[in-house]
């Protein structure tokens, strides 16, 4: 495969998360994800400053559109509701590729400390998005930051429950999200 040819980002990181799991994180080189993806080492450094990056990638965008959706959601909308907003749009860029490697990043994750880090801060960074962009509706900071949290703990426990379920359904990942938000919600209230 030519190293003009598009796709490059989505192939390196599916390349790096199979090696990941194949042969370990720590095991895994820069030039053994670049030749998996059929690309050159330069062209793994024009997408990515090193390995640990590929387990963020999107992040940014991620970020931005959790963003977007809760200061687009309806003036009227509570705290959670901005956050489904946020979540929905966010998980609607989501496809078959993020489903297809989702078992395979959790194990390369669960066997590697750096890469939990990673992912830790990965999760504190969406946090902050929410948090943010909540707070710029005029949330006070603890909801804002509780419903942040609450964003973060649905996208993870929807992204979970969409990447182990049914292969074969079209379900999408915005329904679980969507879904695991509300069960939050009901088990808040729960604690009185």
């Amino acid at each position: 495969m030519g190293r003009w040819e598009p796709g490059a980002r989505e192939r390196l990181v599916v390349a790096a998360v199979d090696l990941f799991a194949e042969q370990g994180y720590d095991a895994t080189t820069v030039a053994q994800i670049a030749e998996r993806a059929g690309v050159t080492k330069s062209t793994f450094f024009r997408h990515f400053p090193d390995k640990r990056e590929l387990l963020v990638a999107g992040q940014e965008t991620l970020c931005r559109l959790l963003a977007e959706g809760i200061a687009e959601a309806p003036g009227d909308a509570g705290p959670l509701d901005a956050v489904a907003a946020g979540l929905e749009r966010a998980t609607a860029t989501m496809g078959p590729v993020n489903r297809e490697i989702a078992p395979r990043l959790k194990a390369a994750v669960a066997a590697s400390t750096e890469l939990q880090e990673r992912d830790a801060l990965k999760s504190l960074s969406l946090a902050a998005a929410m948090t943010t962009a909540l707070a710029a509706r005029g949330v006070p900071d603890p909801i804002a930051a509780l419903a942040g949290e609450l964003g973060v703990l649905a996208f993870k426990r929807g992204y979970a429950q969409w990447s182990e379920g049914d292969r074969e359904g079209e379900d999408e990942l915005a329904g679980h999200v969507l879904a695991a938000l509300e069960e939050l919600r009901a088990a808040t209230a729960a604690l009185g």
